[in-house]
């Protein structure tokens, strides 16, 4: 049995290498062509290596679309991040507590139905949505966006939550009780410090999908001077005049990729202990 281990695990390695690289091969792709002249991007398709080099795809890419440069693209993204985080964060982490500590009439009621919405498909209440925030006028504003966030609506990250503080000793909140604080002063001095590990997965997961979100982005965005980097590049492939830039594509979608990947990189720790130590279990 010794003696077949090292022969299993080297078998498995090179699967595992092998299925690093075909997830990996779009990525590399997109990277070489994005330094590639246009002309070379689909005549030389199978070279990942570009041939010539060129940087013009970055230069012409960050110059943008409609005398908007790729800048004011990512302010856009940053800004929507920022408050999707922040509703989040507060939000989501206030409703877990309510429910992880506090006992009030129905609380399994509410509990079940919060955890209902994540089955109902967001098509269902796209239209009532859109029909809701068109009469309240904010459409092409980021308020759709943001605003329910700041009403916990991700019940994900609801219960991620709530399972991070059921594991937290009730001591920490007797000890609290005794010294004189109220559930507010609980929350803030006790346990929203210990929620560090589920409040930065939240923060991670939250900053990975709106930062991709296209969907929703683009039934409540129109206006080019509110577009984020999603919505830009597809403004790439569907100019005025029917061209196709695929080199300001490629390059600018590469450019997008880093701050997803730094923030993943700076904050995986925290993930990795959000996600074990809430245990994501029944």
């Amino acid at each position: 049995m010794k003696k077949h281990r090292p022969l299993r695990q080297e078998i498995t390695f090179v699967f595992v290498l092998l299925g690093a690289v075909i997830m990996t091969y779009p990525l590399l792709w997109m990277l070489g062509s994005s330094f590639k002249p246009v002309f070379c991007i689909f005549n030389d398709s199978a070279s990942l290596w570009p041939s010539p080099f060129t940087l013009d795809n970055y230069i012409k890419g960050w110059k943008g679309i409609s005398g908007i440069t790729f800048s004011a693209f990512y302010l856009n993204s940053f800004v929507l991040v920022a408050l999707t985080i922040a509703g989040n964060v507060v939000s989501c982490s206030l409703t877990a507590y309510a429910f992880a500590r506090i006992e009030f009439t129905l609380k399994s009621l509410f509990f079940a139905l919060m955890l209902g919405t994540l089955m109902l498909p967001h098509h269902v209440t796209l239209i009532p949505q859109y029909v809701f925030f068109y009469k309240l006028g904010w459409i092409n504003t980021f308020l759709p966006l943001t605003v329910p966030k700041f009403f916990a609506t991700d019940a994900f990250f609801i219960f991620l939550m709530v399972q991070f503080i059921r594991g937290l000793p009730l001591e920490l909140d007797n000890a609290a009780k005794m010294d004189g604080c109220n559930h507010a002063q609980t929350f803030v001095r006790i346990i929203f410090p210990l929620l560090l590990p589920a409040l930065v997965t939240t923060a991670i997961f939250t900053f990975i999908w709106t930062w991709n979100d296209f969907f929703s982005q683009a039934i409540y965005i129109s206006d080019p001077h509110l577009f984020t980097v999603t919505l830009a590049l597809r403004s790439f492939v569907d100019t005025s005049g029917g061209e196709s830039l695929w080199g300001s594509l490629f390059a600018m979608s590469t450019l997008s990729l880093v701050p997803i990947f730094a923030f993943f990189v700076i904050f995986q720790r925290f993930l990795v202990d959000g996600i074990a130590t809430s245990g994501i279990k029944g």
